[in-house]
């Protein structure tokens, strides 16, 4: 398995909502078994002794009885109460906002707490014995499960206030926008990696053709490992699909030069490409924008109509952008030794502004408060952009929101707001003093 392929094995493993519940479970299973068999081996201070249980075995039963069938119950509670919240977001936010839920380590530590007590009370009642001759009462066991107990209900208190912060939309905004900027944080600064000048090209120029191998979202592509490999190979590969699109079964998604690299190149493409039902955020920063436009588009829809939430996400994209400034976007290329071993699609500032922007644009033509807020953001991403071909993508959009807004409202305060922000747009310094705004920052 290759270092991507791992890398998103291990996102998945972690987004999976029973990983940590399973590993709490093993461990307080481990820890009843350790505290029954040290009973009477561990000498405690006086000051614990008091609060240590001392009962016999009838009452060791029935605590640990109390405690198991509590927990037990209380966890089937908090799992109806995560699928109602599951249910809710994805009413309001989409559907595919559900796996931030899913990984959310807060629900899934909550679970695996109440899970992990029900199986310390199950494990450590199997050890009391009350025949008179044999009778043995883990007391150190009991006291641990009656204070597992007590954490359980801590537990409780804090998961329902949690669940009732992870349903805000201004939080699920908010990680979503986390997801986007580790992934933007990842990407190098301008004049990091320079490009050599001269690419030579593979001596032979026959080529053939690559289908793939099934069908399927492309999560992630080893870049770095197909590289090597055509390094080793003297040969080229170029393809036609970059993480995020959807791979159709037996399609033909890149050429590979020269031709008799093809079976080669074919194992090469399955082992460094990973399918599956759904995108990814780990290589794809399309994914994340458009989880972030899905929430503003429910939200400027006429069954929900809150404008409030659309400009939360406008915020979000326009910090997105101003983090960007400065940094490189992947052109899709990966070179061994000055020369061009690997060429595919990659996103580029134009495409990410047009996904961040077209389809909110089209929605919130009716709304003014909206569409004054895209121009603000606009403005203040353009204002920090030191690229002329970035500031012109911005200002593009910036004559697209002005028109639409314009078309959609016959408010004169709101025209005039709008032709305002606009011009802000227009101002914004060249790319110059963009360079020096983002050098200050």
């Amino acid at each position: 398995m290759t270092a991507a392929r791992l890398r998103q094995f291990w996102a998945d493993l972690s987004a999976s909502f029973w990983l940590r519940p399973a590993v709490m479970t093993v461990v307080a299973v481990l820890l009843a078994e350790v505290l029954v068999r040290s009973e009477g081996a561990i000498n405690l201070p006086s000051w614990i002794e008091g609060w240590v249980y001392a009962g016999g075995a009838a009452g060791a039963r029935d605590v640990l009885g109390a405690i198991a069938s509590a927990t037990i119950g209380v966890a089937g509670t908090t799992f109806s109460i995560t699928v109602a919240a599951l249910s809710l977001a994805s009413n309001q936010m989409g559907p595919r906002l559900l796996r931030n839920f899913t990984r959310d380590a807060g629900n899934q530590y909550a679970l695996g707490a109440l899970v992990a007590t029900f199986a310390y009370a199950l494990v450590a009642l199997r050890s009391v014995h009350e025949a008179e001759e044999e009778a043995f009462v883990p007391q150190l066991a009991v006291s641990v499960g009656l204070l597992l107990a007590f954490c359980c209900v801590g537990v409780l208190i804090w998961f329902i206030h949690h669940v009732a912060l992870s349903i805000n939309v201004d939080r699920v905004v908010a990680l979503v926008h986390a997801d986007l900027a580790s992934a933007l944080a990842a990407l190098p600064r301008r004049g990091e990696a320079a490009r050599p000048a001269h690419e030579p090209a593979v001596p032979d120029m026959s080529s053939a053709p690559l289908v793939a191998p099934e069908g399927g979202y492309l999560r992630v592509l080893d870049d770095a490992a197909l590289a090597d490999w055509a390094e080793e190979q003297d040969a080229e590969l170029r393809l036609r699909v970059r993480p995020g699109d959807f791979v159709f079964p037996a399609s033909t998604i890149g050429e590979v030069t020269p031709a008799g690299a093809q079976e080669q190149a074919q194992k090469a493409l399955r082992r460094g490409m990973s399918l599956g039902d759904s995108r990814s955020v780990e290589q794809d920063l399309e994914f994340a924008v458009r989880q972030l436009v899905e929430i503003g588009l429910r939200a400027l829809s006429p069954g929900i109509n809150d404008p409030f939430t659309a400009i939360a996400v406008l915020d979000r994209l326009g910090a997105t952008l101003c983090e960007l400034a400065g940094r490189t976007l992947p052109d899709g290329r990966t070179l061994r030794d000055g020369r061009l071993r690997l060429e595919r699609p990659a996103t580029d500032y134009g495409g990410l502004v047009d996904a961040m922007f077209h389809m909110l644009r089209q929605a919130a033509t009716a709304q003014p408060a909206v569409m004054i807020r895209l121009l603000e953001v606009l403005a203040e991403a353009a204002a920090l952009e030191s690229d002329p071909a970035h500031q012109g993508a911005l200002r593009r959009h910036a004559a697209l929101a002005r028109d639409a807004a314009l078309g959609g409202t016959e408010d004169a305060a709101a025209c005039e707001a709008i032709a305002q922000r606009h011009a802000l747009v227009l101002a914004a310094p060249a790319a110059g003093g963009a360079e020096e705004a983002t050098r200050r920052r």
